[in-house]
């Protein structure tokens, strides 16, 4: 019988307890679960250190998969780990990109029936952890923005059902209104893309396709192809700006002449200060990054390769 840890978080409301107890019902029928709530990553770790052989299953949502990859790498155990998903988060991007189903008992159900298959990671040069997608300058931005919106709306409604999903579009709306203009040097592969003297709207590297809960900011971007998907948007002037958020909205950006599309091992970024959304926790003001893919780096249950 397999044998699975279900981590979740301990501050998680009403109607994803209600939802995790059903996909848990799930598992249950067919395996062995163990349930443990953390709020810290003190807390993480010890529940981790008894984790074993066992199939290590997120119920949550990007930040919750970001906290466990991070913690995972942290101890050197990442390369060795099965890692499930059971989507309670508000984006839940990296499922959408996987294709891991949204709705939770079908979720279950896929780490009982679904394929390991390997995931690539990115990493950066201080030993920091990208599952989903990093991005800079207007996106970077938005994601600032939305997330003081997002804890402001969250609180309006019960449960999920609530406004919190409303903070990266209003985020986004005003980084439209208000956009950077970044003087960047972009390498991607040791080749400069970009260099300062021709100013960037934003940079994204995608693991996976989209953020914010669906928008598509690196749609090509594939998890298990041992790349990262690189977006340069040039869109700087007072039409072009609001002609890539159109057709961000469509997700045919990257098909723009100002916007540059590649695929890549390694990407630099250097120049005026930025900031930085990996996984939607924003750093910065940063002068320099580096990120690189590491293929393979670990194992996740995904739907079955129709190739």
């Amino acid at each position: 019988m397999e044998s699975y840890l279900v981590i979740t978080n301990e501050g998680a409301g009403t109607a994803d307890q209600e939802s995790l107890d059903r996909a848990v019902a799930v598992l249950s029928e067919r395996a062995s679960v163990e349930v443990a709530a953390t709020s810290n990553p003190g807390e993480l770790d010890g529940v981790l250190h008894r984790a074993g052989s066992r199939r290590i299953v997120v119920a949550g949502g990007d930040g919750s998969l970001h906290a466990v990859v991070t913690a995972l790498h942290r101890r050197h155990e990442l390369a060795d780990a099965v890692l499930g998903l059971i989507p309670l988060g508000t984006g839940n991007d990296f499922a959408r990109s996987t294709d891991i189903p949204l709705h939770p008992e079908e979720a279950a159900r896929l780490l009982l029936d679904g394929e390991v298959r390997p995931v690539d990671l990115i990493v950066d040069e201080l030993g920091g952890v990208v599952v989903n997608n990093v991005h800079v300058g207007a996106g970077a931005q938005a994601s600032r923005r939305g997330a003081r919106w997002k804890d402001r709306l969250h609180s309006v409604g019960v449960g999920k059902a609530n406004l919190g999903k409303l903070g990266y579009p209003i985020g986004a709306m005003l980084a439209a209104f208000m956009p950077p203009r970044v003087r960047l040097r972009v390498e991607v592969d040791g080749h400069v893309v970009v260099d300062v003297d021709d100013p960037v709207l934003m940079v994204a590297v995608g693991n996976g396709a989209s953020v914010g809960g669906g928008t598509e900011l690196t749609p090509e971007a594939d998890a298990e192809d041992g790349r990262v998907d690189v977006m340069v948007s040039r869109s700087t002037g007072p039409l072009a700006k609001f002609g890539y958020v159109a057709s961000l909205a469509r997700s045919r950006h990257h098909e723009r002449d100002d916007v540059l599309y590649l695929r890549g091992h390694e990407v630099s970024v250097t120049g005026e200060s930025f900031y930085c959304s990996a996984d939607g926790e924003i750093s910065g003001p940063e002068r320099r990054r580096t990120w690189k893919v590491v293929p393979a780096a670990y194992s996740m249950v995904l739907p079955a390769d129709a190739g």
